[in-house]
């Protein structure tokens, strides 16, 4: 297996070395996704996913989101799709406030078969409105994403993703905005459901001192 240490390996510098430097304060989150790919046939697919994200040392439930999209499989290593999010953001100082987001992404293959270690790309759009705030906040997310076979069907996983605005809003600063690494391992429990347990470091740029939020993560996918 000398190709997946040898992945793993360069995945896990990447994973260190993004960290800045710099001094900023620090949270301890918990996060739990649930999401579905149901196949519609000739090559469409629909999307559903839920998120619950608890914040302040995860004493609370400060986010929830709900993401449903359609795709559109281009060949076998590529898909495009449309999707549309709904937030609710509820922070331990000031308003909550309700967010609405349509998304156009394509999702690619960079290396490899799926089967050994691959590594995939994501390209996601976004455009962003709030309720409670004027203006249209554009967005676009890159993620890169590795993952490689350790014992059975069980898989390591490790990405990175780059959220960045393209302008400045009442509520999004632009240029990069939040950096999110990523290990974790994805274990199958059935033939269509697998769990996904792992470790998330945020990096959040903001006006005044910057945060990081260190996020046990875990996530249910299934496939039908």
């Amino acid at each position: 297996m000398p190709r997946v240490g040898m992945a793993l390996g360069v995945t896990g510098l990447v994973l260190a070395t993004t960290a800045p430097a710099f001094a900023a304060d620090e949270d301890t989150n918990i996060w739990l996704a649930q999401s579905a790919n149901i196949d519609l046939g000739g090559d469409m697919a629909l999307g559903l996913e839920a998120q619950e994200r608890f914040t302040n040392d995860a004493s609370r439930l400060s986010q929830i989101i709900f993401r449903p999209s359609l795709s559109y499989k281009l060949d076998q290593s590529t898909s495009i799709s449309l999707g549309y999010a709904y937030v609710h953001n509820d922070p331990q100082t000031g308003a909550s406030t309700n967010e609405h987001r349509a998304h156009q992404q394509i999702l690619f293959r960079v290396a490899g078969d799926g089967k050994g270690v691959t590594i995939t790309g994501r390209t996601r759009f976004e455009q962003r409105f709030l309720e409670e705030i004027d203006g249209t906040a554009f967005r676009i997310r890159l993620q890169f994403r590795l993952t490689a076979p350790l014992s059975g069907k069980v898989r390591a996983v490790a990405w990175t993703e780059a959220l960045v605005g393209l302008n400045q809003t009442g509520f999004q600063r632009d240029g990069l905005g939040l950096w999110r690494n990523y290990a974790g391992v994805s274990v199958p429990v059935s033939k269509f459901v697998s769990l996904e347990p792992g470790y998330l470091n945020q990096y959040v740029v903001r006006n005044g001192t910057d945060r990081i939020d260190h996020v046990a993560n875990l996530t249910l996918s299934a496939a039908f």
